[in-house]
């Protein structure tokens, strides 16, 4: 079978390995049909530095495929069943895992396609229990989307910033795969949007997709503007996923007792704020990262009743690379899939 394989830093091959055995007790065979393009894909390519890793690893961290063999003692599935997988080898058993807090097992063995072999290969066996059914009518291509775009958006704005119908959210990067997903949630549940991109094309994109008002942050600075947009007051919610000079701008729109949310630091991961600032107003600030089995299903079930991912781009599996530079060059709207 084929299987995208990282050697080294920026160094790809497209490589033939063997099939996968028969699907072991409580297994499933999963045969890949669509891989969702991550900034941790981007990262892993790049070679980040901050995980350690052994070469060489299967990209893809996120994906969507069908149920080709089911092993002994797994029920939930049949072959022919669309379904998605979770993309952290947890333990299953340590309190977290129990209690359905996946995203912090205690016992994680590494993120898939990134410490260890990911999704981007025609076939794996998994845990059935990693595994969650997608709706009928909701396609491959979209629920690839799902296991971290949607998920992550909605373990954000919903577990963690506790988003309510009727509130103000400014959601940075709007252009983003998750920053599109928040402003159709967002939008969904009667929320004011305001979001921020970085040019007028994306601009445009954004309104389409429902966003109340949006900001070219090149052109204008978005505190100022989210401030004379909300009366001064500021904003019930910021989703933050880009770090870096922009993160105190994000800050002083909130309005006192204002929630922030971020799980990204892509313009950079080191900050400094004001403690004063922080007491005084009496901002929440909660950090996210993945999300739960549950808000999969949540996310999915979200795809089944109309909302579904933005895709700019679609590309074959010989050519993962090139969505990687489309990833990295910034010009993305929406999510770049990986076609099997």
């Amino acid at each position: 079978m084929r299987a995208l394989t990282l050697l080294g830093d920026r160094k790809l091959e497209l490589v033939d390995t063997p099939a996968p055995p028969p699907p072991g007790s409580g297994e499933v065979q999963i045969a890949v049909k669509a891989v969702a393009l991550n900034h941790l894909d981007l990262w892993g390519f790049r070679g980040m530095a901050f995980a350690k890793r052994k070469f060489p690893v299967v990209v893809g961290v996120e994906a969507a495929g069908e149920i080709a063999a089911v092993g002994a003692g797994a029920s939930k599935f049949k072959p022919g069943d669309k379904v998605v997988m979770y993309g952290a080898l947890t333990c299953g058993a340590c309190k977290a895992c129990r209690e359905g807090r996946d995203n912090l097992c205690e016992n994680v063995a590494g993120i898939m396609g990134f410490h260890v072999d990911g999704f981007a290969r025609d076939r794996l066996n998994l845990a059935e229990r990693l595994v969650i059914p997608v709706p009928a009518n909701v396609s491959l291509r979209d629920a690839a989307c799902a296991p971290i775009g949607f998920s992550t958006v909605e373990h954000m704005l919903f577990d963690n910033a506790k988003l309510q119908p009727g509130e103000t959210i400014l959601v940075q990067a709007g252009g983003s795969g998750i920053g599109t997903a928040a402003i159709l949630m967002a939008k969904a549940i009667g929320c004011t949007v305001i979001t921020t991109v970085g040019d007028d094309d994306k601009a445009e994109k954004a309104k389409a997709l429902g966003a109340d008002h949006v900001i070219n942050y090149r052109k204008d600075r978005f505190e100022t503007i989210t401030r004379k947009l909300t009366g001064k007051k500021g904003v019930d919610v910021v989703f933050e996923h880009v770090g870096g000079e922009g993160f105190n701008g994000s800050l002083l729109v909130l309005k006192r007792g204002g929630r922030l949310v971020t799980c990204g630091s892509t313009a950079g991961p080191s900050i400094q704020f004001n403690l004063m600032q922080l007491f005084q107003q009496q901002y929440k600030i909660f950090g996210s990262f993945g999300a739960t089995m549950r808000n999969i299903a949540d996310g999915l079930a979200k795809m089944a009743s109309g909302i579904l991912p933005v895709i700019d781009t679609e590309v074959p599996l010989a050519e993962f690379e090139r969505g990687l530079a489309r990833l990295e060059s910034r010009q993305v709207f929406g999510k770049i899939i990986v076609h099997f």
